[in-house]
């Protein structure tokens, strides 16, 4: 194991992520599929939590055709990264998604990895999956 594969990504790198990542849970973003577009590696491939698997056309599509809960929120806890090489990031976290009254939150643990391409940080692989909460 090589020393920059054992240790967090620095403060901005990993700031950034997360913003990027939380801005990928709102709604008009998920709409938008310039902006899914600009933040999604070309090589991109998602592993959901319904166990399908997407590349980056078929979620920027599925996306787009997807529900508008507007009492639906996320929010994002545990969040960490890990520099797996030089420019590659894996980032972790869990997210609980609250609905209107009555529903019970929904938790899941998320992981992506992060490139740097040109000078930009691009996803190239999501994966969601879904946990009981006791």
């Amino acid at each position: 194991m090589t020393l920059a594969s054992s240790r967090k990504a620095d403060y901005l790198e990993e700031s950034l992520l997360r913003e990027f990542e939380e801005y990928l849970l709102q709604p008009n973003v998920r709409k938008s599929a310039k902006d899914v577009m600009d933040l999604l590696a070309d090589e991109f491939i998602e592993f959901g939590s319904s166990g399908r698997v997407f590349d980056k056309q078929q979620i920027i599509k599925s996306l787009q055709n997807e529900p508008i809960e507007p009492l639906t929120q996320r929010s994002i806890t545990e969040f960490k990264t890990l520099v797996l090489a030089t420019g590659v990031i894996l980032v972790t976290y869990r997210i609980v998604r609250h609905g209107g009254s009555g529903e019970q939150p929904v938790h899941s643990l998320r992981s992506s990895i992060w490139k740097l391409n040109n000078d930009r940080w691009k996803m190239i692989f999501h994966q969601g999956t879904l946990v009981r909460e006791s």
